[in-house]
């Protein structure tokens, strides 16, 4: 309660970093750090993927290719650039070509406006270690993750083939459900930093992290990037058991790589915003802000601390891979549109009204806070009062399915069943004989 009172008051006005300094070098600079280390932490991750999965299955993972297998991810890219290039003749040649090239791009604009420090002397020049920011750069993020979901559909679709474009229409159906529910879980962070720029998100972080009084919508946020980043378990637009590889199947070498690279670089996007605006972003813990008196905010030290929790995020992607199992489609939707998204609505709903009520009246947060959840708990008993009407269920008729009446084979819908099979046939035939000539065996009843 104090803690979201205090950062509400603390987020009224945010500062944000000054690019005022910068010139076109600086930017120049900025811009390859970038692309460099995307590049570096695409590689490291692979690495750090197997190596943790490895240990969670009782196994080495790679060990063999430089110390502790770290040039593992080397030699595997350097196979995708020297592999036979293979394009499928009955696919549209250009978008077969554009669509990886769509997909990388996107992925490599999200960095631009995410601040991974304060300001830093440069060679001689004060600039902040962010490449740039605008009062809507949380948008132009959610623009970007929308726009490069376009080379994953386009990809399935100009292949020509029937598992790519399945896995492209998942693709489009699993981002539309889980971007909306991230969209709205990131409004409650707007409402309380008074801004959708990112540098002035971070700024409003001094006191407290809005993870801590916006738990709910980081919960919402964290299973959404899974999804929207086509993780376990929630991968199924490249599902290997059930679409060969979906959207990729046919694609090779260097196209292959390049939606291979697309989806790290994303993991490592979706990490940099939850840290940018639940985590405090570039800011120390706690512990270490109290001892050191803010010391360790300043200067280059800052980077270590965004790297640290982008990274541990990046854990927490392994781990989920390393322990869950895939969803079910269905499944998948039903937790996007039933679960998270009616979620994220009232969540954004009491945000919306708790900062209301605070700047607008002179009611307590405290008291206003006991008002909301003796109403929730007011509603929960109501709700445990009312009897619930059980719907008349009558047998449904069964029905005999012909599978092939159409030439190939259909699985039978609910209240089908299959015909008996031919063994099945056979063995109740003989049962069927066996019991007609069996004798009639007949048991007196003893008389009184």
């Amino acid at each position: 309660m104090n803690a979201l009172s205090v950062a509400a008051a603390v987020g009224g006005a945010p500062t944000g970093a000054d690019f005022s300094h910068d010139t076109w070098w600086i930017w120049a600079i900025k811009a390859v750090a970038i692309l460099v280390f995307m590049l570096l932490s695409v590689l490291f991750a692979i690495w750090f993927e197997r190596r943790v999965v490895g240990r969670m299955q009782v196994r080495p993972g790679p060990n063999v290719h430089g110390p502790f297998g770290l040039l593992q991810s080397l030699a595997d890219a350097m196979k995708l650039l020297v592999k036979e290039d293979i394009d499928v003749s009955a696919a549209d040649k250009i978008v077969y070509l554009v669509a990886p090239m769509i997909a990388v791009f996107c992925s490599l604009l999200t960095y631009a406006v995410i601040p991974m420090g304060p300001q830093v002397s440069m060679f001689g020049h004060s600039t902040p270690l962010q490449l740039t920011d605008f009062p809507v750069a949380t948008l132009y993020i959610l623009a970007c993750a929308s726009v490069g979901v376009y080379g994953i559909v386009l990809g399935g679709w100009s292949s020509n083939s029937t598992y790519p474009l399945l896995g492209s229409v998942r693709s489009t159906a699993q981002v539309i459900s889980y971007e909306l529910a991230m969209g709205l879980s990131l409004v409650s962070v707007f409402v309380l930093a008074g801004s959708m720029s990112t540098s002035q998100i971070v700024d409003s972080q001094i006191r407290v992290w809005w993870f801590l009084p916006l738990l709910p919508a980081f919960v919402i946020y964290v299973i959404s990037m899974v999804g929207e980043t086509n993780r376990l378990p929630f991968d199924l637009p490249e599902a290997e058991g059930e679409l060969v590889g979906g959207y990729t199947t046919e694609y090779s070498s260097m196209k292959f790589a390049w939606f291979f690279l697309a989806e790290y670089i994303n993991m490592l996007n979706v990490s940099a915003v939850a840290t940018t605006l639940f985590l405090g972003g570039w800011r120390a813990p706690w512990p270490l802000t109290a001892i050191d008196h803010g010391v360790l905010n300043t200067g280059w030290w800052p980077l270590l601390w965004f790297l640290a929790k982008v990274w541990l995020l990046m854990f927490f992607f392994v781990w989920v891979r390393g322990t869950l199992l895939r969803f079910r489609y269905d499944q998948f939707m039903k937790l996007g549109w039933k679960v998270l998204i009616p979620s994220a609505l009232v969540w954004v709903v009491c945000v919306a009204v708790v900062q209301g009520v605070r700047q607008f009246t002179h009611l307590q947060l405290s008291t206003l806070l006991y008002v909301l959840a003796g109403l929730v708990v007011v509603g929960l008993i109501v709700s445990f009062l009312i009897p619930e009407k059980k719907p008349e269920q009558r047998a449904a008729p069964v029905k005999e399915f012909d599978p092939y009446a159409d030439g190939y084979p259909v699985p039978p819908l609910p209240g089908q069943v299959l015909p008996p099979s031919p063994r099945a046939q056979r063995r109740m035939a003989v049962q069927t004989a066996t019991d007609a000539t069996a004798p009639q065996v007949t048991q007196e009843v003893p008389r009184g």
